[in-house]
């Protein structure tokens, strides 16, 4: 059984734009077992034009996403927007309130520029609901990975994770990362030195740092099994759980490479424009640097202005 056990209908914002990624976006949609009722929002955005090229726009749009979703039992709608491209999109979100938007990745790029301003990752840090960014080529949703940080933004991304209708038999991996143990000369450094105070570190100290290495290593185990045993009474029937140490994303991407995962989900924090540099650059990392498609679900929004 998968976690298609809600019948609540669904409503989904897909954004096409022509390339591989928003086509791939398409083959995702067609594997969700998405209950009947269910509506997709096929939307395209356009930078200007005037009435005449919106109505002509509209007209060829619709009969392009016929074709594309022909036979599809989705209700399928379709909307052509004018501006640009990720503000049109996260103000037609705020207005339609979907469960989900999706669209598809623009590439690797890592320059500094292109990292702050892609249109997904504009998309990612602004829109106020989940976000699911789906890279070509596109092979199914056979692995899923689920990173769980014991936030309470982790605890909603495991809620919607829960309740959202995925293939049958999929494979779900819940993963937590720990840091780094510190290493003897980070102890030493913590420790006030200088040229006329030396202060000796304590000789238990090592031995009060396994134990306490030992207790997070415990929470951690039972933070993961507990969110293991939750996605398994949702109907989610090959969920195993995994604790790591080492930098966040660098784990998470390379776990996600070594293991054939088909889409990462991540918690995060809704945040306003004047956060946005906050996001969390484990996030942010992840958008960009995945291999696979990545679904990011966001708290509600901080209000900062």
């Amino acid at each position: 059984m998968c976690s298609a056990v809600t019948q609540q209908p669904r409503q989904i914002v897909l954004a096409l734009d022509g390339s591989e990624h928003s086509q791939a976006g398409i083959k995702l949609i067609a594997d969700l077992p998405l209950p009947t009722g269910s509506r997709l929002t096929a939307v395209t955005v356009y930078s200007a034009g005037g009435p005449a090229v919106s109505i002509a726009l509209q007209a060829s749009f619709r009969q392009r996403a016929r074709e594309l979703f022909k036979g599809s039992p989705l209700e399928i709608e379709t909307q052509v927007l004018e501006g640009h491209p990720a503000e049109a999109l996260i103000a037609f979100a705020d207005r339609q309130n979907p469960d989900l938007i999706i669209m598809g990745a623009k590439g690797l790029r890592a320059t500094l520029g292109i990292l702050l301003g892609g249109i997904a990752q504009q998309v990612v840090e602004y829109a106020h609901r989940p976000v699911l960014v789906v890279r070509s080529p596109y092979r199914g949703l056979r692995r899923i990975l689920f990173v769980n940080d014991g936030s309470t933004h982790s605890q909603q991304a495991e809620a919607f994770l829960g309740e959202f209708p995925l293939p049958k038999a999929v494979e779900l991996q819940v993963l937590h990362i720990l840091p780094p143990p510190p290493s003897q000369d980070l102890l030493a450094q913590a420790w006030p030195l200088g040229p006329e105070m030396q202060v000796p570190i304590p000789p238990n100290l090592a031995e009060e740092n396994r134990e306490w290495l030992a207790e997070e290593e415990k929470q951690s185990q039972a933070l993961v099994e507990r969110s293991v045993k939750a996605l398994g009474s949702k109907g989610l029937s090959h969920v195993k759980g995994e604790v790591c140490r080492g930098d966040a994303a660098t784990v998470v991407l390379d776990y996600a490479h070594q293991n054939s995962i088909d889409l990462i989900v991540a918690g995060s924090r809704g945040l306003s424009r004047i956060q946005g540099w906050l996001l969390g650059s484990v996030s942010r990392k992840l958008v960009h640097y995945a291999e696979c498609s990545v679904l990011i679900i966001k708290s509600p929004a901080v209000n900062s202005d």
